[in-house]
């Protein structure tokens, strides 16, 4: 008689309009779609995939490579040490450099500048924003490259959902341009967890409240991307009326 199928399982929670993307994705990397328990504003999906055990002759083999690995890195390190002892003991000691410096110290509004990312200084930034796959690689490869680098770029708020049993509480997803929910390109952003006053709101006209389709100038703080989601997350640095 055959082994009974093990299985292993995982839930993902979606906002409303990103199900289909999210399926299809993970689909993709071997996971079977099993239920969707639709809510107001989430879906939670599950799924499931065979479970591969690994065979007890390969963990063993797999261990003493480690360590034989280990034992190599180790020697090798401890030549190279020394080694750069004795090079450092043989280098003249450095004296104060006589030629000033040909660069002028930046100025504090000239590093904030440089510092801020958008699409008329960033070529890399410009095609995202037109992109017409949120789920595309150019995604991560952003956020890899740029995590923690502060971004600029005129968007809207496509959806707005409640944080858990939050009421003050959202999580906001955005995306560049004016369209709100009827956007069609670029990532999909996501502000995770936060209330109105995280958003550091600014302009002439600062609202008392905010709402889908609500249009801002977003400057934030680059995350990860989760590519089961297709979410691109930020962190609010300030939100400036348009």
């Amino acid at each position: 008689m055959a082994d009974e199928i093990k299985y292993e399982y995982k839930t993902v929670q979606t906002v409303r309009g990103t199900d289909g993307l999210v399926i299809s994705r993970t689909q993709k990397d071997g996971w079977e779609f099993v239920e969707q328990s639709q809510g107001t504003l989430r879906s939670t999906l599950t799924f499931r995939r065979p479970k591969k055990p690994v065979p007890w002759p390969l963990i063993g083999a797999g261990a003493a490579v480690l360590a034989i690995i280990a034992i190599v890195i180790g020697t090798a390190a401890a030549l190279s040490d020394g080694g750069e002892q004795k090079d450092e003991a043989a280098k003249p000691a450095a004296g104060p450099s006589e030629e000033p410096s040909a660069r002028p110290t930046p100025t504090a509004a000239e590093r904030a500048a440089a510092e801020v990312i958008t699409s008329e200084n960033n070529s890399e930034f410009a095609a995202l924003l037109k992109a017409a796959d949120a789920c595309g690689d150019a995604n991560a490869d952003f956020a890899t490259k740029y995590a923690g680098r502060t971004v600029a770029f005129n968007g809207s708020i496509v959806n707005m959902a409640p944080h858990g049993d939050y009421e003050t509480r959202y999580d906001l997803l955005l995306a560049p341009g004016d369209k709100g929910p009827n956007t069609t390109v670029g990532p999909a952003f996501q502000y995770e967890d936060v209330n109105v006053a995280d958003l550091s709101l600014t302009g002439k006209a600062v609202p008392a409240a905010i709402g889908v389709g609500d249009k801002f100038r977003f400057v934030a703080e680059v995350g990860d991307f989760n590519a089961v989601q297709c979410l691109l997350h930020l962190a609010p640095v300030s939100t400036e009326t348009r």
